[in-house]
């Protein structure tokens, strides 16, 4: 088999996955996949599963396909490609090392190449997220990797509507078990090494990662840190301070929390050039203003990540089209004017990462 043919294997095979990772008329989707796999690579990642398994069930697999590897082959391919965040080990409940197929969503091989960006990733990268977008309708917000929590403030002190425990940040970290781990924060990183500068904040560990797998992979290769729960807490309040937008993954038990801004984040940066950013965001919240008791002080429209705010005859207002409900704005005002209300229609998250996988998958059928 031609190398060509091998990088377009993968291709293919990626594209079948939740995340997908369609063709490119441009070829940018093969320089991509070249940067992040080798022939080798690539011949084993088309024989991974969505399910965790073994080293010696893929192996059979591969020989089964007319490859011949022996086993300790595979294991030196499978531990390279671990360290280089091209596929998902799986711990948990398992004597051995399990391992999985990853793709390109959030939390997926992009992700982990946080603490590792080159000029040459982040040109191919680049070049084929802009022909993506070029030809790409837009996801729709239940299969969106992230979605829209308050900041605690915003809602912790309300009495006028129930908060689901899915929607308190606070009690979604409470619920799980942990461990956890923090990594910088790849969008940051971007901008960064592209000359520029987030003028939000200058939270650099700002990503949390959660769960025995998800927790331990970050550590292992080197791009996170274990912390405590007291230290999430922590990260937490910072991000609430500076004013940025809780992301957790799109269910009731994250892997993974973001705390983002209007200045870098990737999905941020992209929907708030639409004319309803709304629209995109899966959040069961939107902000409200009395106007007897605005001041006119600005502050919310200054600290708004989405452009939602506008001052209106020396009074805000909120635009419903753009506003995605992260409550920064109720935070940051010093006359209290500013306040959430719950939608008339609650979403509810899937309850896990495998349960919003497979909706996706669903939905491509």
């Amino acid at each position: 088999m031609s190398e060509d043919q091998i990088y377009r294997d993968l291709q293919e095979f990626l594209d079948k996955l939740p995340g997908g990772f369609p063709s490119m008329e441009s070829g940018s989707d093969i320089n991509l996949l070249r940067y992040l796999f080798t022939p080798e690579e690539a011949s084993v990642a088309v024989h991974l599963s969505m399910d965790p398994e073994p080293a010696n069930v893929i192996h059979d697999r591969i020989n089964s396909s007319g490859i011949s590897m022996s086993l300790d082959e595979l294991q030196e391919i499978l531990d390279n490609m671990l360290r280089k965040g091209t596929l998902m080990p799986r711990y948990e409940g398992y004597e051995e090392t399990h391992y999985c197929c990853t793709d390109t969503t959030s939390g997926g091989m992009i992700t982990l190449q946080v603490d590792r960006l080159t000029d040459e990733f982040l040109e191919k990268f680049g070049k084929y997220s802009a022909d993506k977008a070029s030809g790409a309708t837009l996801t729709p917000k239940e299969h969106s990797p992230l979605r829209t929590v308050p900041v605690q403030k915003s809602i912790s002190a309300s009495e006028r509507f129930p908060i689901s425990s899915y929607d308190d940040i606070r009690e979604i970290v409470k619920s799980l078990p942990g461990p956890f781990a923090v990594a910088n924060c790849i969008c940051r990183q971007m901008t960064r090494i592209h000359g520029g500068k987030c003028g939000v904040t200058d939270l650099e560990e700002s990503c949390i990662i959660i769960g025995p797998d998800h927790a331990r992979h970050y550590v292992d290769m080197g791009i996170g840190r274990f912390i405590t729960r007291e230290e999430v807490s922590d990260i937490l309040n910072k991000a609430q301070d500076d004013g940025l937008i809780l992301q957790p993954e799109n269910s009731q038990r994250p892997e993974a929390v973001c705390c983002c801004c209007g200045d870098c984040c990737v999905f941020l940066t992209r929907y708030k050039k639409l004319p309803r950013p709304a629209d995109m965001y899966l959040s069961n919240f939107y902000a409200e203003v009395d106007p007897e008791l605005c001041a006119g002080c600005g502050l919310c429209v200054e600290r708004c990540q989405m452009e939602a705010r506008v001052l209106l005859d020396g009074v805000a207002s909120v635009d419903l089209d753009r506003c995605i409900g992260c409550g920064n704005c109720v935070v940051f005002c010093p006359s209290g004017a500013n306040r959430m209300r719950k939608k008339e229609e609650e979403t509810v998250p899937v309850r896990d990462k495998n349960a919003f996988y497979m909706n996706l998958l669903s939905s491509k059928q």
